[in-house]
């Protein structure tokens, strides 16, 4: 059978083979997640030693604009948060091994089957063992969200969230995704039953419209729910904007200024939506720091993602790959060995009263990111040439010189390290270092 030739045979015709394929998964499973947890905490000790031994000297570049105490500070944080993610790695790994090879979602599975599907059906146990996962890893989590906010950021003065609106975000985010989520689930369990081999596609259809379509919601009906926009006010700086953009031929549906300040001390700005619904969104806390030229030249850079098709090229990659991690879904949750491997024991009884589905798309979401985390290399080099060529089209439509001076306020005000260990930056970060992104944007 190929790779692409996806249609499923009953589990109970793949019984014979379970326990080689169990013992191959369980074997490729684990040998992927320590060598993910292995690669994270050996770069991010080389990340910490390297910003600790260069904590006490500004970098020549910018000896003469970045004060030794911001410089310090930025070393402190960078080292900080790479503490405080090898904490989180650890758990992380330690939740995953209870998930899967230790049963803990076998015994959700297990106990949610045996109560719901013969009482309310198997779409209702389906979307209830979504659920209760979901339900059970945010309550996990949470500990360690509170201490990064309040603890952490709050330690360097980027905390601005009250406890009381921390956990009012956490409940809306909580009953928006039950309210898109569980739909959308029961959509792609409902396609997973109904269309017959290549569920696979018609899932994966599925999914990218809904991709498309938040695309159009996200700026207007949901992230008003967290957050205010309201429209630029500062004039000279709007008519700055609306020149920029007309120079570049982009059509927005307004400029909005987002209380960013309400939680937090970092500053962005962003374009969110696609075709007509584009609007441009900036931080206050970006627009209190830079100036209208500096604003100007952070949006020039911006554009220069749309020029280039950055934005489209990256969301085809994502529905391509999406494509190819659904083909591989539609072989493996076929497999009896696939879910004996991670440690779940599928329905082997009566499958139409509780269908494996939703079992195998947890597994799947379950094992891959520790497969993906060797993909990211690759996404980050592309990533960092994207910046690149979106600062060369900042510099053409705008100043260059006000780009710079732009970044090097966000850099202290964000307080990002001004020396990362160079390994460390070619596998994680998504932008350019800062030494490399000024000395290109010099020489342009």
């Amino acid at each position: 059978m190929g790779f692409l030739d996806t249609g499923r045979l009953p589990l109970s015709d793949n019984i014979h083979f379970a326990p080689m394929q169990a013992a191959v998964v369980s074997l490729a499973f684990c040998a992927a997640l320590l060598a993910s947890l292995g690669v994270k905490f050996w770069l991010a000790t080389r990340q910490m030693r390297h910003v600790h031994q260069h904590r006490d000297a500004v970098p020549v570049p910018f000896d003469a604009v970045i004060p030794l105490p911001a410089h310090q500070k930025a070393a402190d944080y960078t080292v900080a948060r790479n503490r405080f993610s090898l904490l989180t790695e650890a758990f992380g790994v330690l939740t995953l091994l209870g998930w899967t090879l230790l049963g803990g979602l076998d015994l959700l599975n297990g106990f949610l089957r045996d109560w719901i599907a013969p009482h309310w059906g198997g779409m209702a146990y389906q979307l209830a063992l979504f659920a209760g996962f979901g339900l059970i890893s945010g309550l996990l989590d949470l500990p360690f969200e509170w201490y990064r906010t309040f603890r952490l950021e709050q330690r360097f003065g980027f905390n601005r969230i009250t406890p009381g609106l921390f956990l009012a975000d956490m409940l809306k985010s909580t009953l928006l995704g039950a309210v898109i989520g569980l739909p959308l689930l029961a959509a792609v369990l409902w396609v997973m039953a109904a269309t017959g081999t290549w569920w696979w596609l018609w899932a994966w259809g599925l999914m990218v419209g809904f991709m498309l379509l938040m695309q159009v919601l996200y700026p207007t009906v949901i992230a008003p729910i967290f957050n205010k926009f309201k429209p630029l006010a500062d004039n000279e700086l709007a008519e700055r904007v609306q020149a920029l953009m007309q120079r570049c031929g982009f059509q927005s549906r307004g400029l909005f200024v987002m209380d960013g300040s309400r939680r937090s001390a970092h500053g962005n700005a962003y374009f969110a939506g696609m075709g007509r619904a584009k609007r441009v969104v900036f931080f206050d806390t970006l627009l209190e720091r830079l100036q209208p030229a500096e604003v100007e030249a952070v949006l020039a850079h911006e554009l220069g993602h749309f020029h280039h098709r950055h934005v489209r090229n990256r969301m085809w990659t994502v529905i391509a790959m999406s494509g190819l991690g659904m083909a591989a879904l539609g072989w493996l949750a076929g497999q009896a060995g696939f879910y004996q491997g991670l440690g779940v024991t599928p329905n082997l009884v009566d499958a139409q009263a509780a269908p494996n589905n939703a079992l195998a798309l947890l597994l799947f979401m379950l094992a891959t990111p520790p497969l993906m985390f060797f993909v990211a290399p690759l996404m980050a080099h592309s990533s960092r040439k994207d910046e690149f060529q979106a600062d060369a089209y900042a510099c053409q439509q705008a100043s260059g010189r006000q780009l710079s001076s732009a970044l090097l306020k966000l850099y202290e005000d964000n307080a990002s390290t001004l020396t990362p260990d160079p390994i460390y930056a070619r596998f994680y970060y998504s932008h350019p270092p800062a030494s490399e992104r000024l000395a290109a944007l010099a020489r342009t």
